[in-house]
Order: C-alpha cells, then structure tokens, then sequence
C-alpha cells in the first residue's frame, strides 16, 4: 500500500505510518513537498483544514500513483483571547475522503505574544525554549508536556480516526 503524505517533515511522515500501521501491513509512506495554498501560519479551524484539504489534492494531482494522499495542517485559533494549537489531518483514496482534528491545547503568553509580531509557532517555540527546528521534532506539544505528549503521537490518533470512513465503508 503506498501512501503519500503532503509534506517531508518527519513528523507528519512518521505519524502517518505509525497512523496506518495500525489498521494496515506493509505500508509504504513517501513524504513530498507540495503548497497548502494557505499561510504559513494559518490561524483559524476554517484555514487550517483548507491547507490540509489542498495539500491532499495537489499531492494527488502531482503523485498519482499512490493508494491514499494524506494532508496534515498545523494551525492555531483564538479561543476567550488564548490562542490554541491544532492540526486537521485529511486523507483521501479513490472518491472518499476521511477526516479528523487532533485535540487542542493553549499556548504560553509568550508564545502567543511572538505569533501576534508574526512569527509562526514553530519559530516562536524555538526562540522562547531556545532550540532549532522544533516542529520537525516535539513540537510546541512535547515542549511544553516535558515530551510526554510529542507531536508525533498528537497527529496518530487523528490520522487514525481520519481513516474511520475507509475501515467501515458500507457506512461512509
């Protein structure tokens, strides 16, 4: 089974294995670059499942070949003045298309403080917990949960429950 994933950051890559391997053997996961077609930094649940759902399609246009497309879109929304982070995973096979959001959590005023100057949150976690290239690690989540929670396994269960419609498909 080959599955694309719109992206060739580690973290979507290896979750999304992690995600399949669960239902399916021998998956074969390629990670590719495409454009999600929406800001750097999107910044609300609408934007951010938009990038996921282009990142599919234009995956899916660009890599034909492939069993399942896969779109993962990190994102942020404003929630009683807190901004929290996110992600929509969107995955697509044939003419069906499952999706899911992981679970949310607040960021650090100061975090958020460096999001309002413009920085992405990736940038803003490595300049407030002094480290490089953190969202193609732990993320903001493993950050800030001492790595309990990594964002790894952040995305896997929502890659898990966007595949719910192809596991049952006499009711999707």
């Amino acid at each position: 089974m080959k599955i694309v994933v719109a992206s060739k950051n580690p973290v979507k890559i290896n979750a999304t294995d992690s995600g399949f391997s669960t239902y399916f053997d021998a998956v074969e996961v390629q990670g590719v670059s495409v454009e999600s077609g929406v800001s750097d930094q999107p910044k609300s649940d609408e934007e951010t499942l938009k990038g996921a759902l282009n990142r599919v399609e234009n995956a899916r246009n660009e890599f034909s070949d492939a069993d399942y497309w896969v779109g993962i879109e990190g994102g942020l929304s404003m929630n009683n003045s807190k901004i929290e982070a996110f992600a929509w995973i969107v995955i697509a096979s044939g003419e069906k298309t499952g999706k899911a959001r992981t679970t949310s959590f607040q960021l650090p005023v100061k975090v958020a403080e460096l999001i309002a100057e413009g920085y992405e949150l990736g940038h803003a976690n490595d300049i407030l917990f002094k480290q490089e290239n953190s969202k193609q690690k732990t993320g903001a989540v493993g950050l800030l949960t001492g790595n309990k929670i990594n964002r790894t396994a952040l995305y896997k269960q929502a890659v898990q429950l966007a595949l719910v419609p192809f596991l049952n498909p006499d009711l999707y």
